[in-house]
């Protein structure tokens, strides 16, 4: 369990406001969730939530709305856009509306336990890195729930881009960072992908920058409620990537 003194706290309140994107597509059973716990695990921080809804047919929303009336408008924003427009353009929609000067990117699904948010911004305040980067790939780290078949797909997809790119981090595919907003806003408007090789893009450009990462172990959870997005057609985006990364950076 991390643990980071009143003190500590004290002064990040003071200094610090965490924008906390959080990307949902049908995600009304997860949503209310991932907030309540967002909120238990910073109760001494400034930070606001914000929300990007691509049009999601299951009442996320209408989900969101509501934690809005408990939390509040100013803590909870929902910034919906009309259709499913990928997720790398989700983040740029929701740095649009951060008022922090730290951004995070997390899952709305569970598989990023707010938990880990604490340890990310001690991280960050001991090393003044302008990254901390979510890892499942050292030690303290890991997946859960999981078959072998994928494990052995995401862990032989790092080993690829590990072995053309040399990002100096080691999970590429990681989705769950806190960034100076600064840097994020840098980084973000080099990218040209914007499925889920996004992500891996924005490391590997990041590294390429020359801006300080720093890693912390996580243990990924396989989502609980509703269905993973990621298929077969992400998978040739990945690989397409992965070779534009090569060429290009």
């Amino acid at each position: 369990m991390v643990i980071i003194s009143d003190a500590s706290m004290e002064v990040t309140e003071e200094k610090n406001k965490y924008s906390i994107i959080v990307p949902t597509y049908n995600e009304r059973l997860n949503i209310a969730l991932i907030i309540y716990l967002i909120f238990k695990h910073l109760s001494n921080v400034n930070f606001e939530v914000i929300v990007v809804d691509d049009g999601s047919p299951d009442g996320t929303q209408d989900i969101v709305k509501q934690l809005q009336q408990v939390y509040g408008e100013d803590r909870i924003l929902l910034r919906a856009r009309p259709k499913k427009l990928g997720l790398g353009t989700a983040y740029m929609h929701g740095l649009k509306h951060a008022s922090g000067n730290f951004v995070v990117i997390m899952d709305a699904d569970l598989s990023h336990h707010p938990k880990y948010l604490p340890s990310f911004i001690r991280r960050q305040m001991e090393t003044g890195a302008s990254i901390v980067t979510g890892t499942r790939y050292v030690k303290d780290g890991g997946v859960h729930g999981w078959n072998l078949m994928r494990k052995l797909t995401s862990r032989g997809a790092n080993v690829l881009a590990h072995t053309l790119l040399w990002p100096g981090v080691s999970d590429l595919t990681g989705s769950f960072r806190l960034y100076r907003k600064s840097v994020l806003q840098d980084v973000i408007s080099s990218c040209v992908s914007k499925g889920y090789v996004f992500q891996m893009e924005m490391i590997v450009r990041a590294s390429r920058k020359g801006y300080h990462i720093e890693e912390v172990p996580i243990t990924f959870v396989d989502r609980v409620y509703g269905s993973s997005k990621l298929g077969g057609s992400e998978i040739v985006e990945y690989l397409k990537g992965l070779v534009y990364l090569l060429v290009t950076t």
